[in-house]
């Protein structure tokens, strides 16, 4: 996966005809990778941000489930922000790219599938090494 397949991915959403609330399917195709760790974000203050960091081998899909929150994506070359803001839409981040997460709304719930179980050693968390390792 190169940086380059940073994409929002659809997430299939089922509407109930009835009028019930919709249901979001995150199966075999939805996703590039094998999940192999999840793990959420909740009752991060606005004024706060999480991340900070890019990953040597671990790519993830990143989920509002609930409220809305803003992704920072740096690869080196160039940066984007990216809304997040509902929950049939997830962001893929492949690895060798600095996210920042910010501007949580209250309420706010990032769900994240990663690729990989949690090793600190996959982590670059100082920017100025992260952008060496991209030169």
């Amino acid at each position: 996966m190169s940086k380059s397949e940073i994409k929002i991915i659809d997430i299939p959403k089922i509407v109930d005809e009835q009028g019930r609330g919709n249901l979001a399917v995150i199966e075999k195709d939805t996703y590039p990778f094998q999940i192999k760790r999840v793990y959420y974000l909740y009752d991060v203050p606005s004024n706060a941000y999480r991340g900070g960091h890019a990953h040597k081998e671990v790519y993830e899909l990143l989920i509002a489930l609930s409220g809305s929150f803003e992704v920072l994506l740096d690869d080196g070359k160039a940066k984007q922000k990216v809304m997040l803001n509902k929950p049939n839409k997830g962001l893929l981040i492949p690895t060798g790219v600095w996210r920042e997460l910010d501007n949580f709304s209250s309420g706010a719930v990032c769900l994240v599938l990663a690729s990989e179980e949690f090793d600190e050693s996959d982590y670059i968390r100082d920017y100025n090494d992260f952008i060496d390792s991209v030169s």
